[in-house]
């Protein structure tokens, strides 16, 4: 639904870096009658009696500079995570519409998203170990005749979801990317269709430009130009139509229609471009829009509620143009790294403080974390989740009158959280010293385009890490905190969401989510106040209602790809019962309990007894034998406010719970299903999975953690909602044997002196009391 800064790429190119570390890596094949794989699937015998040798060159390197990002090239030029180029797309985009039947398909094909076909966690490990820097062979599970090595990584795979808006079909094309370079020298595509499935039954997610050409529908429709008219509007410039999906309330909304019912605003003024136009929702309209055909279906004006009366508030732009003055009396705050940033980055391989990882991107998802590993001492690297991204949000609002109860917006599955995602800008989106990720995608005809600064990746001070002064010698050690982060922010509609994932030196990964942006709005009657929101200018309330995103962990702590030795366990603090073991009625204890299965794994939190579920490796213990493990930290939360009977919960059902553990699947990718959009399955996706109470006890575990906020709007909230804050907190929990903050050096620390404090500006007068406002303060 947003507008983003988004580049049109007319043709392919080949990205640039500054070279950096490099070398080169000889990998031997010892001589075996065993065949070696072939990546394509063929196989290929190996000679016996000589040894094959596999030379890895990647570019020369040059240390030219301490300052600045280190950046590196890379020995192959895709690593099998790196998100799609646009070459990529453009070859997969060219290869199924080739393979069209007839002229009248392919022109109309719809491309809804074109993504990377992730492969499997050992062509990952193996790609790992020996195609790209840095090279690491330890990856590989040891074997008694050593592991096969082939002579160079897969063919790529894209995955298509393609809607026909003739036919009104989705289906799913499987890719194959060969030498996709010949397109950059102006020559055929060189992609091969794998496989093409129709998919019955289902709606894939909506596009811009399909919401731009349905608002241009409405506003041109006789009988809305009319109500408009109604209500003192002749100027079509000054409405705003947001087409919502209309989720799944009936038969009615059965996707053999693909359907759209839009919210209606209304601006004062056509020359304001940073106006808040949903300060004046439209009442009344009911519009229901064939967004295959783009011809509206059903129209309604059922009541005549007056627009808001324009508030001088209701804008967000600078305060005097509000009749307010802004604040004067901020003075520069400057983030510095004189040396350039303490991380390193190879194309999208990122390496800080121990922490090394890679960095991806979906249409749906946004960004994706691959490859989470900590480089511990003799240990070497040692893996803790291979796959980490929020998969869905689901935002339910809780006013039973016509149009809000049907607002319960699957932002992921509906629209696409990396497809609305913003071009960020340093200063204001991102503070210090910054590396950039760029974003390509398919627009809705095929075409490509780039959403420049996509992914931010920068260093934070983050405060104290860990201090203690001997109060004896009067001697304090501190360690100041830093945080490696990498974000994105997107808008659907009024709302800004930005999605955090926070490195930090001392194991924990934070993921956060900050909320902003502009209510959702409802006009009223004059007089008249709803109980379901907040009255917030007159004629003019903000209905209460809920955020929830699910985040999902394919952990994979001390465990190499292929490895199945995780399991989850529950901890409770219970308080002792009263007796010969508690004679003082002070004695609590951490109460553990093994998570055998998907079902027994359904679970929700609960503050008052201090609730967390810990990820253990079952074949690691640490110096003190126990099982090396990391804990999963809920922060607030909270579970839908709806009765069961819900509507948008027969599509939701994963929020009936806070965790779900599941065995990774291939295939089990998204909560509700991969088409949620007037989904009419009850219960699809992750509550459907789990009832095959599949083992979790000794697996390949993936976390799925469903986190929320309640939202009861202030008048603080208007015109524009401060951002709020929600997360959970991944942390080590017996992984290390000693805390890695210990190694954190010291900050040069200086002592306060009277030349650096800040002189006390306070005008000194006299009070009531006789006091001088000078000494209150102090």
């Amino acid at each position: 639904m947003a507008t983003t800064t988004k580049k049109t790429t007319p043709s392919p190119s080949t990205e640039s870096c500054v070279p950096g570390d490099g070398g080169e890596s000889i990998i031997r094949r010892e001589a075996a009658s065993a065949a070696v794989p072939d990546w394509s699937g063929e196989d290929q015998q190996r000679k016996k009696d000589s040894p094959v040798v596999a030379l890895i060159r990647p570019e020369p390197s040059s240390n030219a500079a301490t300052k600045g990002i280190q950046i590196t090239t890379r020995a192959q030029t895709s690593h099998p995570l790196d998100p799609l180029s646009a070459a990529e797309i453009s070859v997969a985009v060219a290869t199924v519409r080739a393979a069209g039947a007839t002229p009248e398909v392919r022109d109309s094909m719809r491309f809804v998203e074109v993504v990377l076909l992730e492969p499997d966690k050992h062509v990952v490990a193996l790609a790992d170990a020996y195609f790209f820097p840095p090279f690491q062979p330890s990856l590989l599970p040891r074997t008694k005749g050593g592991p096969t090595i082939p002579s160079k990584p897969p063919p790529r795979r894209a995955r298509l979801v393609v809607y026909n808006k003739k036919s009104n079909e989705t289906s799913i094309w499987i890719v194959e990317l060969t030498q996709v370079h010949a397109t950059t020298r102006g020559g055929h595509h060189r992609g091969k269709v794998i496989s093409s499935t129709v998919v019955p039954d289902v709606q894939p997610p909506m596009d811009a430009a399909e919401y731009a050409e349905c608002e241009a529908v409405v506003k041109d429709y006789p009988p809305f130009r009319d109500a408009m008219k109604k209500r003192g509007i002749e100027d079509m410039d000054l409405v705003m139509v947001d087409p919502w999906c209309v989720g799944y309330h009936s038969e009615a909304d059965a996707p053999s229609r693909r359907l759209a019912k839009p919210l209606i605003f209304c601006r004062t003024e056509s020359d304001c471009p940073l106006e808040n136009g949903y300060a004046r929702p439209v009442e009344g309209i009911h519009v229901l829009v064939d967004m295959q055909n783009m011809v509206v279906i059903e129209f309604e004006d059922s009541k005549l509620v007056p627009l808001p009366p324009a508030d001088p508030l209701r804008n967000y732009t600078p305060g005097e143009t509000r009749g307010g003055v802004d604040r004067s009396d901020v003075k520069p705050l400057q983030i510095v790294q004189p040396e350039g940033p303490s991380f390193r980055v190879r194309g999208r391989y990122v390496e800080w403080q121990k922490w090394n990882f890679r960095v991806g991107f979906t249409p749906r998802e946004g960004l994706v974390i691959h490859s989470v590993a900590y480089v511990d001492g003799s240990r070497g690297r040692r893996p803790i989740a291979h796959r980490l991204s929020f998969v869905e949000m689901v935002v339910p609002y809780g006013d039973p009158n016509d149009p809000h109860y049907r607002k319960n917006a699957f932002d992921a599955g509906e629209d696409g959280l990396g497809k609305n995602a913003h071009s960020l800008k340093k200063g204001c989106d991102c503070l210090g010293y910054i590396k950039y990720f760029d974003a390509h995608l398919t627009n809705f005809t095929g075409g490509v385009e780039t959403i420049e600064n996509c992914v931010c990746l920068h260093e934070e001070d983050h405060g104290v890490l860990w201090k203690h002064q001997d109060w004896r010698t009067g001697l304090a050690e501190v360690r100041r905190s830093r945080r490696l982060t990498v974000s994105f922010i997107c808008t659907v509609a009024n709302y800004e969401y930005g999605f955090y994932w926070h490195f930090y030196q001392d194991g924990k990964i934070e993921a956060e989510v900050k909320l902003t942006g502009i209510l959702s709005l409802g006009a009223l009657q004059p007089g008249e106040s709803r109980k379901y929101g907040t009255t917030i200018a007159p004629g003019l309330y903000a209905p209460v209602h809920q955020h929830f995103f699910v985040a999902r962990m394919d952990m994979a702590v001390d465990s190499k790809p292929g490895e199945a030795n995780n399991q989850v366990v529950e901890v409770n603090l219970r308080v002792e019962e009263p007796g010969k073991d508690n004679v003082h009625s002070n004695a609590f204890y951490a109460e553990e309990t093994l998570l055998r299965s998907e079902l027994e794994a359904m679970r929700d939190c609960d503050p008052l007894s201090a609730r967390h579920w810990i990820v253990r490796n079952t074949r690691t213990v640490n110096r003190s034998g126990q099982l090396t493990g990391y804990k999963l930290v809920p922060g607030s939360n909270c579970l839908p406010l709806a009765g069961p009977e819900a509507k948008f919960l027969r599509r939701a059902a994963f929020l009936k719970h806070n965790l779900w553990v599941t065995p990774y699947a291939r295939g089990e990718d998204f909560p509700g299903g991969e088409f949620p959009n007037q989904n009419p399955r009850v219960g699809e996706g992750l509550a459907s999975w789990v009832k095959k109470n599949r083992s979790v006890e000794e697996n390949d575990i993936v976390l799925w953690y469903v986190f929320g906020i309640t939202h009861v709007p202030r008048l603080e909230d208007w015109p524009v909602m401060p951002v709020e804050h929600i997360g959970f907190m991944l942390q080590p929990h017996g992984f290390f044997n000693c805390s890695p903050a210990v190694d954190v050096p010291p900050n040069a620390c200086e002592m306060d002196t009277k030349e650096n404090d800040v002189k006390d500006n306070v005008v000194a007068k006299p009070t009531s009391a006789g006091l001088l406002s000078k000494d209150l303060k102090r």
